[in-house]
C-alpha cells in the first residue's frame, strides 16, 4: 500500500470528492441544479439576510472571487438578488428570493439526508466522534486557510 493512502491529506481530498458525488448525484435525482457551495450560499442567507459578498464568503469559508461568481450563477437562475446597501451604496447585499427560498426548501431535507451516506460504513457513534474531531482540527486549522471560516456572530 502507498504511504499516501494513510495521509490526512488524501483521505480528506478523497471524502472530499465522494461527498461531492453524492450531494450532485442527488440534487440531480430531485431535479435540482445546485452545487455544494450554491447550498451553503443559500443556506448562510436564510439565516443572514442582507450581507455583502465578502461577509458571505467568510461566513461559508470561500474566497470573494469565488463567491462572486457563485453569486453570478445564483441570481442567473432567479435564486438571490443584490441590492445596493443602504448602509455603503459602493456595497451590495445579498438576500434570497422566493425562488430560492422555495429551491433551498426542498434542497434541504436532501443535504441532511444524505449525510450518512457521506460517511458510510461509520455507526452512528463513529460518526458523531469523526465529526467532533473533524471539527476540532478544521477549527485548529482555520487561519492556515486560504479562504478562513469567519462565523457570523450569531451563528
Amino acid at each position: 500500500m502507498l504511504d499516501l493512502y494513510n495521509m490526512a491529506g488524501h483521505l480528506i481530498r478523497r471524502l472530499n470528492q465522494i461527498s461531492t458525488s453524492v450531494f450532485a448525484d442527488r440534487m440531480k435525482a430531485e431535479g435540482l441544479d445546485l452545487t455544494p457551495v450554491q447550498f451553503g450560499a443559500l443556506a448562510a442567507l436564510k439565516t443572514h439576510p442582507d450581507v455583502d459578498q465578502a461577509t458571505l464568503a467568510g461566513m461559508i469559508a470561500h474566497d470573494r472571487v469565488t463567491m462572486g461568481a457563485v453569486l453570478d450563477r445564483l441570481q442567473n437562475k432567479g435564486l438571490v438578488q443584490r441590492q445596493i446597501s443602504p448602509h455603503d451604496r459602493r456595497a451590495r447585499v445579498i438576500r434570497l428570493t422566493d425562488a430560492g427560498h422555495a429551491a433551498l426548501s426542498r434542497a434541504d431535507p436532501i443535504v441532511w439526508a444524505l449525510q450518512t451516506d457521506i460517511l458510510a460504513g461509520l455507526t452512528p457513534e463513529e460518526r458523531t466522534t469523526f465529526l467532533h474531531l473533524l471539527q476540532k482540527a478544521t477549527e485548529a486549522g482555520n487561519d492556515l486557510s486560504r479562504a478562513p471560516l469567519h462565523p457570523a456572530a450569531d451563528a
